[in-house]
């Protein structure tokens, strides 16, 4: 686990990140708007394309020819959806994405001040955590001199137990040596 301060760090990232990624989304996928009195400058909405159904006379089956055409020669199939040149619309010239719906554009808007929201509590949670906030320096370096008297407490008590410790095995050692082996 990483100390506080990475963990703001962190988060401010993250909220830098969030920030850039709305503006981004409300800059490349906003809905155009209507102006009382100008043309609409939207594109058209793109047509989609009907998948391609045979006629029901030729009904084919696996490893089933086509039936030729007695009237003449065969006319070449058009070409593959993939093969034809896309028709690019005004906004499409430099790749950017299509405009979203306005109802899935305000419902990604929410989602994402949501994010932002939440992101910035989190931030100013992990502030409100970090020490000293509400002391000032005088009380702080109080609490630095009580720790410490503290710490020396414990350690006298610790050297004490350790030279207690050191008694007791030399105690424990006089008694083994002063007892005898019964054969």
């Amino acid at each position: 686990m990483a100390d506080r301060l990475t963990q703001l760090q962190d988060a401010i990232d993250n909220q830098l990140t969030l920030m850039y990624a709305s503006i981004n989304y409300i800059k490349t996928r906003h809905p155009y708007g209507e102006i009382p009195g100008q043309p609409s400058q939207a594109p058209p909405p793109a047509p989609i394309p009907a998948p391609p159904q045979p006629a029901p006379s030729q009904s084919l089956t696996n490893g089933d020819a086509p039936p030729s055409q007695p009237n003449g020669p065969a006319q070449p199939a058009a070409p593959p959806q993939a093969a034809r040149a896309p028709e690019q619309q005004p906004d499409q010239r430099d790749g950017s994405p299509p405009p979203e719906r306005p109802d899935t554009f305000n419902a990604a808007l929410h989602e994402l001040a949501r994010d932002l929201v939440l992101q910035e509590q989190q931030i100013e949670l992990l502030i409100n955590s970090l020490p000293g906030l509400g002391n000032s320096e005088a009380s702080q370096e109080r609490r630095m001199r009580e720790l410490d008297a503290e710490l020396r407490e414990v350690e006298r008590e610790r050297a004490e137990a350790e030279e207690e410790r050191e008694r007791m095995v030399d105690a424990l050692g006089e008694v083994l040596a002063g007892t005898r082996r019964v054969h």
